[in-house]
């Protein structure tokens, strides 16, 4: 398969896959010490845990078009309250991240990936994990929460893949050098949980194993650089919250998006230079 071709494909893996995010992503989100969403906003159960977030149980929005400030309530059985009723159970079918949007964002990630490991084995293993990583930085964003069911089987399966891909020929990593990785990052962010858990999750730890397997496999320095990667996003995202008065310089924000956007960052270079 040319370099071309398995570019077009990987774009199409990460669209089917992204869309089928946006579901499991509602259903993650919850707060840290709640059970899984299991309930679309209206009350009504979400079963699954692939597809979009869209409630078939809810009705769809009047004919006439109900805005909030009640307009069109008459379409809806007569006066603002009903009308603001309506226009919310409407609003409540679709729910949480829009397929476009993750079904774009997983594309273009699959396809980078393509583009800079070419048809070397260890693909396989970053198409089969970039879904995941895209799925767990859009729950993060949304609830400061990395969910254990989503961490903890990145790392193993990361380790897991990339074992298996050192049995290809061809491949351009080493797969010792991926589990020291994976004990190094992870060991790394837990000293700097127990020095400010205030400042670093538990999640984030457990996520770091992960991230130091895939950037591991290709050596320290792409470890190192996907490290500080991962720091720089995060600290220009705070500095901008900063200067934008959305946040002060104590505000709690979410690491794991830029903890996985530097290791896919390390990890794009890193197998480039391969």
């Amino acid at each position: 398969m040319s370099d071309f071709a398995t570019i077009v494909a990987a774009a199409l893996w990460g669209a089917a896959a992204g869309a089928l995010l946006p579901r499991a992503a509602y259903r993650f989100s919850a707060p840290a010490g709640e059970p899984w969403q299991h309930l679309c906003p209206a009350g009504h159960p979400v079963r699954g845990w692939l597809g979009p977030a869209h409630c078939t149980a809810c009705p769809p929005p009047p004919a006439g078009g109900v805005g909030a400030d009640g307009a069109g309530a008459d379409a809806v059985g007569g006066g603002a309250s009903a009308g603001r009723t309506a226009w919310t159970v409407g609003r409540a079918s679709r729910y949480g991240p829009r397929v476009p949007v993750l079904a774009v964002v997983t594309a273009l990630l699959c396809a980078a990936l393509a583009a800079a490991t070419g048809t070397r084995p260890e693909l396989g293993v970053w198409l089969l994990l970039a879904p995941l990583g895209v799925l767990l930085a859009v729950v993060d964003f949304r609830v400061q929460r990395l969910p254990d069911p989503l961490t903890l089987p990145l790392a193993a399966a990361a380790l897991g893949l990339l074992a298996l891909a050192a049995l290809v020929p061809e491949h351009a990593g080493h797969w010792l050098t991926a589990l020291y990785g994976a004990l190094a990052l992870g060991g790394g962010y837990f000293v700097l949980f127990l020095i400010n858990p205030g400042g670093m999750g538990f999640g984030d730890v457990k996520l770091a194993l992960g991230a130091g397997a895939a950037l591991g496999w290709y050596g320290w320095p792409t470890l190192l650089l996907g490290t500080f990667a991962g720091f720089l996003f995060g600290a220009v995202y705070a500095g901008a919250l900063v200067a934008g008065r959305r946040a002060g310089r104590k505000t709690a924000i979410p690491f794991g998006p830029f903890l996985i956007a530097g290791a896919y960052a390390g990890l794009l270079i890193g197998a480039y230079a391969a």
